[in-house]
């Protein structure tokens, strides 16, 4: 089951939805508009490897905006804090933004019950675009979960700004330093 934008007003209301900023306007019938924080991380080396922390540069989207490029992975964050301890957040890309030849969220759309924190959104476009600090980019929606809980408490647990694949802590299991 999922949620529709009466009953995510009212799970914000009593606590079991947390999102800051909450803007009731980003209120959808069944999910919430999110919006695109100012920073960008983008993988430096020639390599991506999955088994060691890869360098990455900062950018910052200033007012007038930034072209993204494609066949680039820029790795952004939502402007919100966005969690639950009771439901299953997903995130999807907006259909506007869609259609501007964006992806908003290639493979990794679910989030964990218990993650609070902005999400790093994995952003690539197929034309060049120009994308805004502030811009409506993806949907959070909320489902029903069933069965016992286990909160979320990993890497990512209360990211601030875009977080660059931790894969490597996986498959190492040791703090490797970016090569």
């Amino acid at each position: 089951m999922i949620l529709t934008g009466p009953e995510i007003n009212a799970a914000v209301h009593d606590g079991r939805v947390r999102i800051a900023p909450f803007e009731p306007a980003q209120v959808n019938p069944n999910s919430y508009n999110v919006r695109l924080g100012s920073t960008l991380l983008t993988y430096t080396g020639d390599v991506i490897d999955a088994h060691h922390p890869n360098p990455t540069q900062e950018i910052e989207i200033g007012p007038a905006g930034l072209v993204l490029r494609p066949g680039e992975l820029y790795l952004g964050h939502t402007m919100e804090e966005v969690g639950s301890d009771t439901f299953v957040p997903l995130l999807f890309g907006r259909s506007s933004v869609g259609r501007l030849g964006l992806f908003v969220e290639i493979t990794a759309p679910i989030g964990d019950i218990g993650f609070h924190g902005q999400w790093t959104l994995m952003l690539s476009p197929t034309r060049p675009l120009r994308v805004y600090p502030g811009m409506k980019i993806g949907q959070i929606m909320f489902f029903v979960s069933i069965g016992p809980v286990d909160l979320y408490s990993g890497k990512y647990q209360a990211a601030l700004g875009p977080q660059p694949s931790g894969y490597w802590r996986d498959q190492t299991g040791t703090e490797a330093v970016a090569r």
